[in-house]
């Protein structure tokens, strides 16, 4: 996964175009890395998934 689409995906998350994201493990150190730099990064929420592999929500409200 590169950058530009890694961007893709967190805007999609942001606006509502996509309900979920799934990030694979050996995607997560690149996407997390794109995330964390994110002006709404608490709104972000990544649930980890069986295998290293994580799936990404947006809230309405950030978490603490």
């Amino acid at each position: 996964m590169d950058v530009t689409e890694i961007e893709g995906l967190v805007e999609g998350l942001r606006n509502g175009e996509l309900n979920e994201v799934h990030v694979k493990k050996e995607d997560f150190l690149s996407f997390r890395s794109v995330l964390v730099k994110q002006k709404d990064f608490k709104h972000f929420r990544g649930i980890a998934a069986q295998g290293g592999h994580a799936l990404y929500h947006y809230m309405d409200t950030a978490r603490s």
